[in-house]
């Protein structure tokens, strides 16, 4: 099988379960724009030089296809979509996160206002990363919104993602990193 099928040379795309849509849905939307943080937060686990670090992060990607995963299915496929054996976003991934946001934390990281990304080549992917983040949360939002997001664990998963991303992008920067 190619990679080259030429179905959207139309300008549609296709969905699970054969539905097509349009390239710039809110469902497309969402999905390209986590797809877009999968690939910055791989692009900052390349600069990580911690193992830990980059464990989180490679748990953090494996569970970002399971999210495009669901949002790439219309809500009245859902149901077929878990019965299949696909994983839902559900509160276990939102602790897994406040755990780690919780021992960053512990770990004495030090803010005062903004944060300037760049101080080094980690923390700015990381930063970057994390406004991606941020891009997918508001494309996720509108399609809340437009009743199309069932699942609001999945808005909670990526907004608690973001601060993540933030506090590890200020624990690279510490001078002891």
């Amino acid at each position: 099988m190619s990679i080259v099928t030429k179905t959207g040379d139309d300008g549609t795309t296709g969905l699970m379960y054969g539905h097509r849509v349009l390239k710039n849905d809110l469902r497309v939307e969402a999905c390209g724009s986590l797809d877009e943080l999968n690939a910055a937060i791989g692009m900052a686990r390349t600069h990580v030089g911690d193992s830990a670090i980059c464990e989180h992060l490679l748990w953090v990607q494996r569970r970002m296809v399971e999210v495009m995963g669901e949002v790439g299915v219309l809500p009245k496929d859902l149901e077929r979509y878990a019965r299949q054996g696909f994983v839902l976003v559900g509160p276990e991934m939102v602790a897994y996160l406040d755990h780690l946001a919780k021992e960053l934390e512990a770990g004495g990281i030090r803010f005062d206002g903004w944060a300037t990304p760049g101080a080094n080549a980690c923390s700015a992917a990381l930063d970057l990363a994390r406004t991606v983040c941020r891009r997918a949360e508001r494309r996720l939002v509108a399609l809340q919104q437009s009743g199309e997001l069932k699942n609001d664990g999945i808005l909670v998963f990526i907004n608690r993602l973001a601060d993540v991303l933030w506090l590890l992008a200020r624990k690279t920067e510490e001078p002891d990193f």
